[in-house]
């Protein structure tokens, strides 16, 4: 190029002139082939690469027969550049959109950037026209470098055009230059900045395990995961977390990824792509977690969404274990229908509607030990301060109790279970609840809880409460031999016996955060106590409205609305119970025959019942009331234990859920507001055991904050009611002796609370820092979290959020959700999934031994100090001896309080409140209003204990 643009040297002398032939003989024939293949021979001819062979390939052969060469308009080949994306993506090179979209933009800024300046050194070489007079000599790279200064619009001037075509080419390049350079250029470096951060691939340590996570990743969401996922507590995490998501994160967002970035991988991609399923190395993760927003406006949507994420992620790899957050109940079917989805290799779904209906059915049978269960299952640390209150130092040092497992040393190996509950608690320190069996038929190892006369083998493996993992070393450590005599428990540390050192298939003390084994349900118990000392019957710790001579050969006479309840003769009843035996089973009915006007609701003999609040438009999303109900209907209640269930709401709206309603027994529906008063009176709500307010309407996007108005509402509404002998619409109900006793005979049955903040409440909140409003005497700050505010110490408050532990505590410990689920839901199991997911309901099933078996199950109490065989304990004992006495002459185990906030009460009176106190210390003072949570073993016949009402 520095010798001009044309030279006169033979052809067989000149080497880059036969290699420039090799070329054009090769894209002549190239051009052929296209010809051929081309459909419209006329439009192929005008093509853009076409001119390019016109004005590449003749040259080139005339210059042999001339021996003169010409380089011309050779240069025209580098629009040739622009196929290669196209040739790349041919041979499996390019695969992402973003690759292709840069390559593109690259090649035609290349091809044309080079294409100008062969037309710059071509003109200037020649010279002017109309004679080629004054040709500038310029190289080709110079001319290259002139180009990029022009576009650049830096223009330096050191080279400059200077004949008359050259300087006229320069102004019209210029023009497509500049658009050029501004538009291609920004867009290739926002590729090339995108690519570097987020679109790389994971690339981990060998041997150390990642999991991925994905769906609903926000900053907020995130956050509360990582919290819990990477806590202090859960003794050395070696997990990394790999983020993928569709979006690229914001700031905020970002500085977190930069705090924990060396624990934390952020990649964005589809979960639907199967190359970023590649880049996130999901067939090597431990686990893929997909986290649900609990906030979006239409939850099927959202469900369908995260279940198409698993069906992808499974069609990539069968083999990829995969934690799912749900919404609804019913999208659990769905993931049945996935041919590699099996719950044994670890799959499991966590369904946010039925697990939080549950904690609330939970309540209803023991008040608080849905906060107690919540704050077990999350990692949390506490520190007390002298400046709370003394009830907030007793709660919070309870918070910062968590379950785990450890494997029990030899030196328990014959015990009993209670022998080794009694050591483990008053030698070391720690809460044993239950054991891991295996059975001798050597099928899947099965968790007993507070088990009665099996000894336990060596190496027995125990669910224990605790602080801290290192707490629970204590149970492995442990030996008879050199720490018998120890009185402190941190002293009991590993000693060099043979046999702990012989000890195999140790497991380290891992977080575990469910409490209970089998298809245990936490109820709350309340049997009839039996008349003692010609005292009225009592019902659930209050006198019954009926006279005693109405109980005729151990049956309760009922009222209008019990016309189920009479006491079945179990032998000859033949389908009572589900096809499962775990829950309470009666014919399908129809909704009408279950629905109340307000007279009816008043003339029912309500009492010991729960009523359900629900704020509901006729199309809002279902919330799924078979879960709420079906906990209160299991089967190790006895018939006639049942609480009835008045829900207060919408008929057009339950008319959508009663479907998986219709099966289930003692339901009642009041078409009513939840905000009237005289519904409410109607219900008697003052005599209610628990009353739930819940929410099925959809948050509004313009302000989430006031998503739980009603509730709050409903719930100062029913504080700010006084009863007492208040009698509404008597006038209308006649001489109905049913509802004088009702109303106002106090001489057959004693009063409810005066006050409506005496009664037992629970309210469901979408937002957590609404629950500031439902208290107005508390002092909470609105950016309290929400496991230290009162209501929820108190148990009158419940939120979602809180169960986004259980995807890290599902994570950790396979059997966590299904021990959970099934003391949650009441016994729910994978036999009775199935039958659900066929969308027809519960199914009746004979009793047979078989399925009255499954009635033997552990259940949770709340026994009162206040009187009963354990009320002596009341009276200034400590905790240990009540945990004690319980375990060995009751077999009861003791698992934490219920206490009043102002200790110095010896009455409960409108501005009592209680909180829950898991495992408390060993010497902890008792006083005689505490209420106890126990695990008891099942019972056939009646309780020796009159298990007393909870009040608030």
């Amino acid at each position: 190029s520095s010798d001009g643009v044309e030279q006169c040297v033979p052809w067989i002398e000149n080497t880059t002139q036969q290699i420039d032939l090799a070329f054009n003989i090769f894209f002549m024939v190239y051009f052929f082939i296209r010809f051929i293949a081309a459909s419209d021979k006329f439009w192929f001819m005008l093509e853009l690469y076409s001119f390019v062979d016109y004005f590449t390939i003749p040259p080139s052969f005339v210059s042999i027969y001339l021996d003169r060469t010409w380089i011309g308009l050779r240069f025209l080949r580098a629009l040739r550049l622009m196929t290669v994306p196209d040739i790349l993506q041919y041979l499996n090179i390019l695969k992402t959109s973003t690759s292709i979209r840069l390559a593109q933009l690259i090649s035609l800024f290349v091809s044309v950037w080079l294409t100008g300046a062969g037309v710059v050194h071509l003109l200037e070489n020649s010279g002017d026209l109309p004679n080629f007079s004054e040709p500038e000599p310029i190289t080709y790279w110079n001319a290259v470098y002139f180009l990029m200064v022009t576009m650049s619009t830096v223009g330096y001037g050191d080279i400059t055009c200077l004949t008359e075509v050259g300087r006229v080419f320069q102004l019209m390049f210029l023009a497509v230059g500049l658009m050029l350079f501004a538009g291609v250029l920004p867009e290739i470096l926002e590729l090339l900045g995108q690519r570097s951060k987020w679109m790389g691939s994971y690339s981990g340590v060998k041997g150390k395990r990642h999991i991925v996570v994905c769906g609903n990743i926000t900053f907020e969401s995130v956050s509360v995961f990582l919290m819990d996922f990477l806590h202090e507590d859960r003794d050395d995490v070696d997990v990394e977390v790999v983020f993928l998501h569709r979006a690229e994160p914001d700031l905020e967002f970002e500085g977190l990824l930069k705090r924990q970035h060396t624990r934390v991988k952020y990649f964005q991609g589809s979960l639907m792509n199967a190359m970023d399923l590649e880049r996130a190395k999901v067939h090597e993760a431990d686990a893929c977690l997909v986290l649900a927003n609990k906030y979006c406006p239409d939850p099927d949507a959202e469900d369908a969404a995260n279940i198409m994420r698993v069906i992808s992620m499974k069609n990539y790899c069968e083999e990829s274990r995969i934690i799912i957050q749900l919404m609804q109940y019913h999208n659990k079917a769905y993931l049945l229908n996935i041919p590699s989805w099996d719950w044994k290799q670890g799959d499991d779904v966590i369904c946010l509607a039925e697990l939080k209906l549950g904690f609330i059915a939970q309540s209803c049978l023991a008040p608080g030990f849905s906060t107690m269960m919540a704050n077990l299952f999350a990692m949390r640390s506490f520190i007390t301060s002298p400046d709370m209150a003394a009830w907030q130092n007793d709660y919070l040092q309870g918070t910062g109790c968590e379950m785990y497992t450890e494997t029990l040393s030899p030196s328990f190996s014959g015990m009993t279970f209670s022998q080794a509950s009694e050591l483990c608690f008053v030698k070391l320190k720690l809460l044993l609840l239950a054991i891991e069996v295996k059975p001798i038929d050597g099928g899947d190892t099965k968790i007993s809880i507070n088990p009665q006369s099996s000894k336990m083998p060596a190496n027995t493996v125990g669910f224990f409460i605790a602080q801290s993992a290192e707490e629970v070393k204590r149970a492995w450590f442990y030996c008879k031999a050199c720490h018998e005599d120890v009185k402190d428990e941190n002293l009991i540390k590993k000693c060099k016996c043979k046999h702990l050192a012989n000890k195999t298939g140790a497991t380290p003390a891992t977080p575990f955060s469910a409490a209970l084994s089998k298809p245990l349900l936490n109820i709350k118990n309340s049997v009839m106590a039996k008349e003692e000392n010609g005292s009225k019957p009592v019902m659930n710790g209050r006198p019954t409205n009926k006279p005693a001579d109405q109980q005729k050969n151990g049956k309760m006479e009922v009222g209008i609305a019990d016309d189920q309840a009479k006491d079945f003769d179990f032998a000859k009843t033949e389908m009572k119970y589900d096809s499962t035996g775990m829950f309470h089973w009666t014919p399908a009915r129809s909704i009408e025959d279950c629905i109340l006007d307000r007279n009816q609701a008043a003339m029912t003999v309500l009492n010991g019942h729960v009523v359900v609040c629900l704020f509901a438009d006729p199309d809002s999303p279902l919330i799924g009331l078979r879960n709420l109900v079906m906990p209160l209907r299991a089967s190790n209640f006895h018939y006639h234990e049942l609480k009835h269930v008045v829900i207060v709401g919408a008929v057009d709206y339950l008319r959508r859920e009663w479907k998986t309603l219709q099966n289930l027994p003692k339901i009642s529906v009041l078409n009513g507001s939840p905000l009237s008063r005289a519904d409410l009176r109607a219900v008697n709500v003052n005599l209610c055991d628990m009353c739930v307010i819940l929410s099925a309407k959809v948050p509004s996007n313009d302000d989430p904050t006031l998503a739980d108005k009603e509730a709050i509402l409903a719930s100062l509404n029913i504080k700010a009611m006084t009863f007492g002998d208040i009698i509404t619409n008597i006038e209308s109900m006649g001489d109905s002796k049913d509802a004088l006793n009702n109303m106002g005979d106090t001489t057959v049955k004693r009063p409810g609370p005066i006050y409506g903040t005496n009664v037992p409440m629970i309210t469901e909140l979408v937002n957590d820092s609404n629950v500031q409003f439902l208290d107005q005497d508390d002092d909470d700050d609105p950016d309290t979290e929400l496991y230290l505010t009162q209501p929820f110490a108190c148990g009158t408050a419940f939120a979602v959020s809180v169960l986004d532990s259980l995807m890290s505590t599902t994570y950790f410990n396979q059997n966590a959700l299904t021990l959970i689920r099934s003391l949650i839901t009441g016994g729910a199991t994978p036999e009775l999934e199935i039958i659900l997911a066929e969308g027809a309901g519960l199914r009746g099933g004979y009793s047979t031994p078989d399925t009255l078996s499954h009635r033997d199950r552990c259940r949770v109490g709340q026994i009162s100090l206040s009187d009963g065989p354990l009320a002596t304990f009341g009276e200034g004992r400590k905790y240990q001896d009540l945990f004690v006495a319980s375990l060995r002459n009751y077999g009861m185990l003791c698992i934490g309080l219920y206490r009043l906030r102002d200790a110095a009460l010896t009455t409960v009176d409108a501005t009592s409140k209680r909180y829950v106190i898991t495992n408390p210390p060993f010497d902890f003072g008792l006083l005689p209003t505490d209420q106890v949570y126990v695990l008891l073993p099942f019972e056939r016949k009646q309780s020796r204990f009159s298990f007393s009402e909870t009040e608030v």
